[in-house]
């Protein structure tokens, strides 16, 4: 499961990383080590020309949906039954996306209470999660939500957790954009970062309302 995160990149990194149609929109994401759900979080998707960054709430809501509270139950989705899910099985071969993150938390209990950990890459580069969006419409309002694919942790992280993102890398991120790339999904679904970072933080990044850099240092 991943239900926080963090985004503290330099925007001219993911500027440079993705081919942006828009660089200007990854420069006004502010640093955040704190992301919740139901937050508007950045994401990059497929455009006519290149890349697209834009912000999506975090949660998704179908098309379909009576109501967008739907979304508080949907942050995460098994990437092992996205092709049967009636909420994302016809959004995998129209409405990718990428999350951008420095790294995100999970907790685990100890001797009675939940001890928060943050995870990141040893390189400490950015991750880029796999994700699917979709579009809510209904009495005037508009919703673009999103989900971040989670799968079977890898062994550094089973320690935690059984669940970790589906953390794409460098050469997967372009063949999960393009829609018409189906072949290698269930790859790029069991791929997993050989090794995490993973270090304890203190409670206090516990509340969503907490931030700042404080959320992600070592005790």
């Amino acid at each position: 499961m991943c239900g926080r995160y963090t985004l503290y990149s330099d925007p001219d990194f993911l500027n440079n990383h993705f081919d942006l149609e828009n660089p200007e929109e990854a420069m006004t994401f502010k640093p955040r080590y704190n992301i919740a759900p139901s937050q508007d979080i950045l994401a990059v998707v497929q455009g006519k020309k290149g890349q697209r960054a834009g912000f999506m709430k975090w949660g998704l809501v179908p098309s379909w949906a009576d109501e967008p509270s739907i979304g508080n139950k949907m942050i995460n989705a098994r990437s092992e039954t996205i092709h049967e899910k009636p909420s994302f099985k016809h959004l995998i071969n129209r409405r990718r996306c990428i999350i951008c993150a420095s790294g995100f938390y999970e907790w685990k209990k100890e001797g009675g209470r939940k001890q928060p950990y943050y995870i990141q890459l040893p390189s400490e580069q950015p991750m880029m999660f796999a994700g699917l969006w979709d579009r809510w419409e209904k009495e005037g309002q508009t919703l673009i939500t999103t989900t971040i694919l989670t799968t079977e942790a890898n062994s550094t992280m089973k320690e935690l957790h059984h669940r970790m993102p589906v953390i794409l890398n460098d050469d997967r991120q372009k063949h999960w954009l393009d829609v018409n790339s189906k072949d290698t999904l269930h790859k790029i679904y069991k791929e997993r970062p050989s090794s995490l970072h993973i270090h304890p933080v203190s409670m206090f990044v516990n509340s969503p309302q907490n931030e700042g850099p404080e959320c992600i240092e070592r005790i």
